[in-house]
């Protein structure tokens, strides 16, 4: 593995309080002593200046169907390469990859270059940051997502959208698309299950992304007990549907997991939440269960099935680029 100080890369959001230095990657403002980490293992003080010491430090790559993301309505049907950072700034007690995101595994070092080489050998259409959380990957974002435009390819982002606006800011106009894990409309969620974190961060960069015309979808973990009510699901699609109600939304199914052991989602909790969503927004999904609903994209005017989804296996059949091939309607795809 090569160190940081053969890297040389320095981390460029910190500022400096006594003899500590704060991080200001993300709202979570680690204070790091020389030599000290912060909870995502990302960035460390080395003597006085920060670095990323994770820059380029891969624990998974992979080439996947844009849908596993989960991402619908952007590029249906196409793979893209898949990688991720061994970090995370979440501590989430139902972590579904708690192995790579919750400790310290091996990793490889790649570079955007190597990166975006693979990718277009491989026929993917560029790269998703997913797996953990990119946003802790920041340093190695902005070098791979310039890499990557340039090469004509897109940047994915899978994230819990935990980050603060002004590093955020300097990496929208390198994002194509997000995916962003909106946990629950609950701060007391945040706060127990994710390790103390906050919700409104999150909404404020779902808001900042739509805003800046960024393909955007949301993904919902229904998880038994805890944010799987009636109530908290209508606070979810309320919100998203002030937002925009053609933003996709995947809501998926719970399994117990790393330090979580409450029941898998019931079926009718999903079902339900189907419901409730499709009287609001526009696309509704389900996820990691089989259901009769949620698997495919019919046009909101004339009920045409746009994609037939079965699984991972994608048939696109009337979409016509971001229009109904039946009705010539507006639809919300990047294609």
């Amino acid at each position: 593995m090569t160190t940081i100080l053969e890297s040389k890369k320095s981390a460029p959001f910190y500022s400096i309080k006594g003899n500590r230095l704060v991080c200001e990657i993300c709202p979570r403002f680690c204070k790091l002593k020389d030599g000290q980490e912060g909870l995502c293992r990302g960035r460390r003080n080395i003597g006085g200046k920060l670095y990323a010491v994770n820059y380029g430090e891969t624990a998974s790559i992979a080439m996947d169907p844009i849908e596993k993301k989960p991402l619908y309505h952007f590029h249906p049907g196409e793979i893209i390469l898949s990688v991720g950072p061994n970090s995370c700034s979440f501590t989430c007690k139902f972590c579904q990859n708690y192995q790579i995101s919750q400790q310290k595994i091996p990793t490889r070092r790649v570079t955007p270059e190597e990166l975006a080489a693979y990718s277009r050998r491989q026929g993917s259409i560029g790269v998703a940051y997913t797996y953990t959380e990119p946003l802790m990957w920041y340093e190695f974002l902005l070098d791979c997502g310039a890499e990557f435009h340039a090469q004509g390819m897109y940047n994915v982002l899978v994230t819990n959208g935990y980050v603060n606006p002004a590093p955020f800011d300097k990496l929208i106009p390198l994002i194509d698309a997000m995916n962003v894990d909106l946990k629950s409309m609950d701060d007391d969620f945040y706060r127990k299950l994710c390790g103390g974190v906050r919700l409104q961060p999150v909404l404020d960069t779902i808001t900042a992304a739509h805003q800046a015309g960024i393909h955007i979808e949301i993904t919902q973990l229904l998880i038994t007990g805890e944010n799987d009510s009636r109530e908290q699901i209508e606070r979810t699609v309320r919100w998203i549907a002030d937002l925009g109600k053609d933003i996709p939304i995947h809501f998926s199914r719970y399994f117990p997991h790393y330090k979580f052991t409450a029941p898998a989602t019931k079926s009718a909790t999903l079902e339900q939440a189907y419901r409730i969503a499709s009287q609001e927004l526009e696309w509704v999904y389900v996820g990691n269960i089989a259901l009769d609903v949620g698997n495919h994209s019919y046009c909101p005017s004339c009920g045409k099935m746009l994609v037939e989804r079965w699984g991972y296996h994608t048939n696109v059949k009337a979409l016509r680029e971001n229009k109904c091939g039946e009705c010539g309607r507006e639809v919300y795809f990047r294609n």
